[in-house]
């Protein structure tokens, strides 16, 4: 990370001049009342009520996010286009204040969290130069609360969709709680963007942010025969199922009490007694789900509430979820008091699977609390592990999972790890995953019954994919876990039901789950041992890189050492810790500037003929 690369005074200089704009004549403050108008007009609406839109851009410009700022806060590893944009980025911050200036702008001013401690108050300026472009505010108003006289942070976010696609990016600027998008139209930039700002920020208040959705499941204990409270975190990379099993019941008894009560699909902020504040009011969810099996997230989608994007709608107005021809991604803003369920004698009742509150009791309040690790594998990988605590921190080291054939058949069957499963983190990668070290292992030490540690696989098993001549061909697809199984194998770790064994992996393996046949998926069924060894090596070997990279960021020797210990499943006989070159040892954080956004006041000229009040 050159120091030549960055300009840390000069985004100082901007950030100064930026706050001197945020006021101006073409500046608009509006409620997201007022928004519904102007979005409607370049929306389609369903036969449901609902509205979708579609953009140009239908996914995160991740190869294309840069952060500009003190060492603290920079990316390790710069590709060459990231590079190129950092670069480039005075010029470009040159721009924007221009343009701050020049577009018609509106501001949505929203809160995100319900707590008495961390609320980032969240200020989007999107330019409204092209009239589709209120429905991004619209839709991203409705993930967040209103602004209330809790604390912060403030946070900004600068959307011009307008600007020419071959300078599409997107700038952070941690310091300064500040995020720029460029040349995008996709409204997840704008949820990450802001949530992103969250998990950074507070780690300010020594809590650690998490890409993990959670849920209260009350279940009853079959030994005593009463209902237990239990907490559960659900880590995932998008689309490996966090909002499917954030809502998914489970298969639980709701005539004796027993259900899962969401609370968050996406992101929270972990606390050291084990409880976590939740960001979002609604939820941005990917909309591939199946009426029966995804029955609360199926009625939330076909509520009048619903916002799409990019979702299959046809002549009629009727949207199809599961038909992907134009777009692979498609999104809606559901309604978190939407997400409801059929239950009870007939005539059946409507039933709520919301938790009461966003945030997660602490550990006190519980009965138990689960760490939960969604991987999406198509090999050997069995679909329940129960881990360690050390084997949980090592999991939530690797976020392991792998590319599909269908998302990207250049790279089907290959690994992929991201710390925490989470794309977001703002600066070192080691020190989230020494923070979450210290966290879970101090909750297991005062909470030895209480806390539990899983690693399910939602992908499946018996995969074959071969690289003839350079290209990937499928020879045998993968025998995915059906719903129904998983959803019995979390009830069953919830109930204390299933039987597990050691394993291959060094971890115990689960071999008997309540209500589902899993005689079916064992690695030897579908490979000899020799694949199955070569599966194991080629696991390891990508831990160990992967660890290797992570640890010159920074990684406490403990955690190291138990990685190491772990490789020993494929054969190795004695433990190697690996060093990190002094070299490359991150430099120690730097303090914040002296100049922060929370010095930053809404407009009085704006706000005096609207007469509002902001926290």
């Amino acid at each position: 990370m050159s120091d030549a690369l960055y300009d840390t005074q000069l985004y100082a200089r901007f950030y100064r001049d930026l706050q001197r704009r945020l006021n101006g004549p073409n500046i608009k403050d509006v409620s997201l009342e007022e928004l519904r108008e102007p979005s409607c007009q370049t929306g389609t609406q369903t036969r449901f009520g609902s509205w979708g839109w579609r953009s140009a851009v239908s996914s995160r410009i991740a190869e294309k996010t840069c952060n500009l700022g003190s060492e603290a806060v920079r990316e390790f590893n710069l590709t060459d286009v990231k590079k190129a944009i950092i670069a480039k980025a005075p010029e470009e911050l040159d721009k924007v204040l221009h343009l701050m200036e020049t577009l018609p702008i509106v501001r949505l001013r929203r809160q995100m969290g319900d707590n008495p401690e961390y609320n980032p108050k969240c200020n989007l300026y999107i330019s409204v130069a092209d009239l589709k472009n209120y429905r991004l505010a619209y839709m991203w108003g409705h993930t967040m609360g209103p602004v209330t006289k809790a604390p912060g942070p403030e946070f900004i976010l600068i959307h011009i969709p307008e600007e020419h696609q071959i300078r599409q990016q997107a700038l952070i600027l941690p310091d300064y709680n500040v995020t720029i998008v460029l040349g995008s139209d996709y409204m997840g930039e704008d949820k990450k963007g802001f949530l992103r700002n969250g998990m950074h920020a507070a780690g300010a208040l020594n809590m650690l942010g998490l890409h993990a959705g959670t849920k209260v499941v009350i279940i009853r204990d079959v030994k005593t025969g009463k209902l237990k409270k239990y907490g559960v975190f659900l880590f995932g990379l998008s689309a490996t199922g966090k909002s499917t099993w954030s809502c998914h019941q489970l298969g639980l008894d709701w005539s004796k009490g027993e259900r899962t009560l969401v609370c968050q699909d996406d992101i929270c902020f972990l606390k050291s007694d084990g409880s976590a504040y939740g960001s979002e009011q609604n939820y941005f969810v990917k909309t591939d789900v199946d009426s029966k099996l995804q029955e609360a997230m199926y009625n939330a989608l076909i509520h009048k509430s619903a916002l799409y994007e990019n979702v299959m709608i046809n002549a009629n107005g009727q949207p199809d979820f599961l038909d992907e021809n134009l777009c692979g991604n498609g999104r809606a803003i559901i309604m978190r008091k939407q997400l409801k369920i059929k239950r009870g004698r007939w005539p059946m009742a409507m039933k709520n699977i919301w938790y009461p509150s966003i945030n997660l009791p602490p550990a006190d309040d519980l009965d138990g609390l689960v760490f939960a690790f969604i991987t999406r594998r198509n090999t050997i990988m069995t679909f329940s592990q129960q881990l360690t605590p050390i084997q949980g921190v090592l999991a939530y080291l690797w976020g392991e999972s792998s590319h599909s054939y269908a998302s990207n058949p250049a790279k089907a069957g290959e690994s992929v790890r991201t710390v925490g499963t989470d794309p977001f983190i703002v600066g070192s990668r080691g020190a989230k995953v020494n923070h979450f070290y210290r966290i879970v292992m101090d909750l297991a030490a005062n909470y030895p019954d209480k806390i539990h540690f899983f690693q399910y696989n939602t992908g499946g098993m018996g995969e074959i994919i071969e690289n003839r001549d350079g290209v990937k061909k499928i020879i045998r697809k993968t025998e995915r876990v059906p719903i129904a199984t998983m959803a019995a194998i979390q009830r069953g770790d919830l109930r204390g039901t299933n039987k597990y064994q050691q394993s291959i992996f060094g971890t115990e393996t689960i071999y008997h789950a309540e209500g589902a046949d899993l005689s079916e998926y064992r690695p030897e069924k579908y490979y000899s041992q020799e694949e199955i060894n070569r599966y194991l090596r080629d696991l390891v070997d990508g831990r160990r890189k992967f660890t290797e990279k992570v640890a010159e960021e920074g990684l406490m020797p403990e955690i190291l050492k138990a990685a190491e210990d772990s490789y020993r499943i494929a054969g190795e006989k004695e433990s190697r810790v690996f060093i990190p070159s002094k070299k490359t040892e991150p430099p120690p954080p730097r303090e914040k500037p002296v100049t922060r956004l929370t010095d930053w006041k809404p407009n009085p000229r704006l706000n005096r003929d609207r007469g509002w009040r902001y926290g």
